[in-house]
């Protein structure tokens, strides 16, 4: 029997109702910003990532799907989502549109890396992306739309943690700083450590050896590197997070793991993960348009992992949303039968869940049918209901049942009640 390949799931219809309840309100919410979706395809030219994610990634450097396609050409499957939308929207130019410019993705992607909780080979992320504005408003509000989703999934155990890792500016002296940190604790390093020295330092910070975490501790803080404008930009997106009473942590340790990041970088956190609590992130990324060959444009984004989403909200007990049938539409006999698939075609046109039995079982089955898919009516037709043009109407919460004429029966299963006659 052919299995499916490590690293990947199956949506099962007893859980898809979680996945669409997650989906639908990051759509809502995403559309109540003021974010139009956007689709980009499954993989892009292996330059896209290597540019934009950075070379010195472990998405670039260990995880990506890369192949040769039959025309001998280097192809990636997506790792992340922000790559993709970039390349769009230099492509299409969307420069030269209304600014700003609000996007968001649900998508699948891909990294090969030991499958764990919440982490697979093919994994599912929403993101947003905000391109056309450098004023810490564009922050404020991408962070706004993020912890408003958030808490629409009733994620009540959630920590927004918050910092600047500077311009590429005030980066350079960071840089130097941590260098001269790491210097005499090289050689108990890890080996992507001593290479992340020499080509991006900022990385080492956001190893997870734990040799490695326990020497980044002492490092220098990058807050304590940042020019007069990243300061005054990062005092600002903390005055807005406090005017919208969006609670916060200054974490200066935060770096994230993309290359493409400036400025404001945020993780929302949460304990019911263990030690991969990161359940989304984000932060701006005003140099990423100008890496993929275009005129610089500040945008700044997040992106969330659906899986680890659903993990979380199974752990703390979050309902999921029900999704049975309003009706079990049932005939009793070949001419009722019929008549039944007639009815529940006229339910649903009418906007009801509704089913009629396809096995040809027996009454009694039909009603076991219809407790297991927790209906909430059953609608019983026979031949002498038929004779009356009626069905018999049981609600199968309360156990009472009623003869409604069909003519009614659509505004019965609405109301609960026959409609007054004059």
């Amino acid at each position: 029997m052919i299995q499916i390949p490590k690293g990947c799931k199956d949506v099962l219809p007893e859980d898809a109702g979680r996945w669409q309840d997650v989906e639908c309100t990051a759509r809502d919410v995403a559309k109540r910003y003021g974010f139009q979706e956007m689709r980009t395809p499954t993989f892009e030219h292996t330059e896209l990532f290597a540019r934009g994610v950075g070379d010195t990634s472990d998405i670039v450097t260990k995880e990506m799907y890369t192949f040769l396609d039959k025309g001998g050409r280097s192809v990636t499957l997506r790792p992340e989502g922000t790559a993709g939308v970039a390349r769009a929207f230099l492509e299409h130019g969307l420069a030269g549109g209304t600014m700003p410019f609000k996007a968001y993705y649900l998508i699948s992607a891909f990294r090969y890396e030991r499958p764990q909780a919440g982490r697979l080979r093919e994994f599912h992320q929403f993101g947003a992306e905000l391109y056309g504005s450098e004023s810490p408003e564009a922050d404020a509000e991408v962070i706004a739309l993020a912890a408003r989703f958030l808490k629409e999934l009733q994620l009540s155990d959630v920590t927004l943690e918050l910092n600047s890792i500077g311009c590429p500016e005030c980066r350079k002296e960071y840089a130097a700083a941590l260098k001269a940190y790491f210097e005499p604790h090289l050689a108990k390093m890890c080996p992507d450590c001593r290479v992340r020295y020499e080509k991006n330092p900022l990385r080492m910070l956001d190893c997870k050896v734990p040799e490695c975490k326990e020497i980044c501790k002492g490092a220098p803080r990058v807050l304590d590197h940042l020019c007069p404008d990243c300061r005054a930009h990062f005092a600002a997106v903390q005055r807005l997070l406090d005017a919208a009473c969006i609670d916060y942590v200054v974490n200066p340790y935060i770096v994230r793991g993309l290359d493409y990041y400036s400025r404001t970088v945020f993780e929302f956190t949460s304990g019911a993960l263990g030690a991969q609590n990161t359940v989304l992130a984000g932060g701006r990324y005003d140099t990423l348009l100008g890496q993929l060959g275009g005129k610089p444009v500040p945008a700044v984004g997040f992106a969330a992992g659906l899986e680890r989403l659903i993990l979380i909200m199974d752990a703390i007990g979050v309902p999921a949303v029900e999704r049975c049938p309003d009706c079990i539409v049932m005939g009793l006999d070949d001419t009722s039968r019929m008549e039944a698939f007639r009815v529940a075609e006229k339910l649903r046109e009418a906007g009801f869940i509704a089913e009629c039995d396809l096995l040809g079982r027996s009454l009694k089955a039909q009603m076991k049918y219809a407790d297991k898919r927790l209906a909430r009516y059953a609608v019983i037709l026979g031949e002498e209901e038929l004779s009356r043009g009626a069905a018999q109407v049981k609600h199968l919460g309360r156990s009472t049942s009623e003869e409604v004429p069909l003519e009614d029966l659509i505004s019965y299963i609405r109301t609960g009640k026959l409609p007054e006659k004059e």
